[in-house]
């Protein structure tokens, strides 16, 4: 397929404009997770990837620390893996491209973290 088909511009559009008017998609955009996990009383271990493209792990972290803490929750742990990607592999860059070429399903070390804090909980 040439990049200058106009068809090709037609299909983009047309699965574009598919994706953002998708209920799911929708719901997912207005959802919002602190009105849940500000009540969350229960453990929760909350892990990211540095690498992570999908959910940067800063910004994700720090939202579920304070809400939380919101909560008054005091059994919660949050933990950035450096250098892991969004399904917890070792990675480069962190680029969705990046998966296929990953043979590691996840990495011993988040496995490890897992089974430890359950077993302290």
């Amino acid at each position: 397929i040439k990049q200058d088909n106009p068809l090709m511009k037609e299909e983009q559009i047309d699965a574009t404009v598919s994706q953002f008017t998708n209920p799911w998609f929708r719901y997912f955009l207005r959802f919002d997770p602190d009105v849940y996990l500000s009540k969350t009383k229960m453990p929760v271990l909350a892990i990211n990837g540095s690498l992570d493209v999908q959910v940067t792990s800063k910004e994700n972290l720090e939202g579920i620390r304070q809400s939380l803490t919101k909560a008054k929750n005091r059994k919660f742990e949050t933990k950035d893996f450096d250098g892991l990607n969004h399904l917890f592999q070792t990675a480069k860059t962190g680029s969705v491209n990046e998966y296929s070429e990953i043979e590691e399903t996840i990495a011993p070390e988040v496995l490890e973290k897992i089974v430890d804090w359950v077993k302290k909980k």
